[in-house]
C-alpha cells in the first residue's frame, strides 16, 4: 500500500481508503469486521463512514471493532466521517447549522467511541445555513479536540471557493478535502471542482470510484441489471441508472477499452479503474466500495497496479465527457493560458 497526505494537511493515509456505506446493511457486522480486518492487514488506514450509513449502523460497527484492536491499530486508524442529513424527525436534526453539527459530532464520538474525529466532512451544501456558522461550528470543533481536519463532500466548484475564501478570511480550520463522485463514466468534475480543490490544496477523495459496478465489467448492452446488486435493486439510483447509461456509446467504449487493457495485464477490470483514477491529479485515496471480502481483495490489487502512459492516454481518450467548447476551451482556458505565457 502506498500513502499520500490528505490534500495539504499533513496527516498521510493509504490511496486507497474503506468506504463503508454497505456496513450493516449489505454487510453484515462479521463481514464488516472482516472487511476492516483484511484492509489493515494490507496496509490500508483511512476508513470513510457518515452518520446517516445504515442509520448510524454503520458508525457503531466501526466503533465495535475498534475497541477490539491493539493500540499500534488505533494509532494508525485514521476515522473520516460526515454530517448534514437527516438523523432525526426534527427540523433541526439535518442541515449545517452550529445547532446540528455540534450534536452531529458529538454523537459520532460516541458511536464511533473516539475522543477524536480524524477527519471530520460535511455531507453536502446547505444553501440554509450561512457558510461561516458552518466554519465556525466546524473550528470550535477542532478546537476543543474533536475533531483534527475538516472536509467537504459533494460541493461546486463555487462552494468549495466559498469555503475555503471565508474560511481564510475569517482566519477559520480550513478544509483540506474534498469527498466527490468521480470515475471513468464521471469526469466533469475536471472542469471547475478539481481546479477549484488544486488551487487551494484540497485532496479529493473520490466515491463510487468504479460507477457503481459498471467499471467492473458486469453490465452489458442490451441487457438489463438483475440480481442483488444496487443496481438491480435501485435501477433508478443516479450513475448506476441502466436506461440512462446504457444507450451512450461512450460507456460501452469505456467498458472495451477497461476490458482490452485488464485482459493484457492479467489483472481484473476493476483494478484497471480503481489505478487509472488513484493517480489522477489531487487525488488523495480513493474510496472502495465492497459488499463482500471477495470484491474488496480484489480492489486492493490496485493498491501496486500502474498503468503505462500509453493506457492511461487510451483511457483518457474514450472517457473523454468532451466540454462545450466555451468556456471551457475559449479564450479563459488553461491549454490557451499556458500556450500565451508559453510565448507559443
Amino acid at each position: 500500500m502506498r500513502y499520500r497526505t490528505m490534500g495539504a494537511s499533513g496527516c498521510s493515509v493509504s490511496t486507497l481508503s474503506l468506504g463503508t456505506m454497505t456496513f450493516g446493511s449489505e454487510s453484515d457486522e462479521a463481514s464488516s469486521h472482516a472487511q476492516l480486518d483484511r484492509f489493515f492487514e494490507a496496509g490500508g488506514n483511512l476508513v470513510d463512514t457518515a452518520d446517516v450509513y445504515s442509520g448510524t449502523g454503520s458508525e457503531s460497527i466501526i466503533g465495535r471493532w475498534l475497541a477490539k484492536q491493539s493500540p499500534e491499530v488505533k494509532e494508525r486508524a485514521v476515522i473520516a466521517t460526515k454530517g448534514r442529513f437527516p438523523t432525526g424527525p426534527g427540523p433541526n436534526d439535518l442541515g449545517l447549522s452550529r445547532r446540528h453539527l455540534s450534536r452531529a459530532i458529538d454523537a459520532s464520538l460516541r458511536r464511533l467511541g473516539v475522543e477524536c474525529i480524524d477527519l471530520y466532512q460535511v455531507h453536502g451544501f446547505d444553501p440554509l445555513t450561512p457558510i461561516d456558522e458552518t466554519l465556525r461550528a466546524l473550528d470550535d470543533a477542532v478546537r476543543m479536540g474533536k475533531v483534527n481536519y475538516v472536509g467537504l463532500s459533494n460541493f461546486t466548484g463555487w462552494q468549495v471557493q466559498k469555503a475555503v475564501d471565508v474560511a481564510q478570511a475569517s482566519h477559520l480550520t480550513r478544509p483540506v478535502t474534498l469527498q466527490p463522485q468521480y470515475n471513468l463514466l464521471v469526469r466533469e468534475i475536471e472542469w471547475e471542482i478539481i481546479p477549484a480543490c488544486q488551487a487551494e490544496g484540497l485532496g479529493l477523495l473520490p466515491w463510487s470510484p468504479l460507477g457503481g459496478g459498471w467499471l467492473t465489467g458486469k453490465y452489458r448492452r442490451d441487457q438489463s441489471p438483475a440480481g442483488a446488486t444496487r443496481l438491480g435493486e435501485d435501477p433508478g439510483r443516479g450513475v448506476e441508472a441502466y436506461a440512462r447509461r446504457s444507450p451512450q456509446e461512450r460507456t460501452w467504449q469505456v467498458l472495451a477499452a477497461v476490458e482490452t487493457i485488464a485482459g493484457g495485464r492479467g489483472c481484473s477490470m476493476a483494478q484497471v479503474a480503481l489505478s487509472w483514477l488513484r493517480d489522477r491529479p489531487a487525488v488523495s485515496s480513493v474510496i472502495l466500495g465492497c459488499r463482500t471480502l471477495q470484491q474488496l481483495d480484489d480492489n486492493l490489487g490496485a493498491a501496486e497496479l500502474d498503468l503505462t502512459e500509453e493506457e492511461i492516454v487510451t483511457l483518457d481518450r474514450v472517457s473523454d465527457p468532451g466540454a462545450a467548447d466555451y468556456p471551457y476551451g475559449g479564450p479563459g482556458s488553461q491549454q490557451r493560458s499556458r500556450k500565451i505565457e508559453g510565448g507559443r
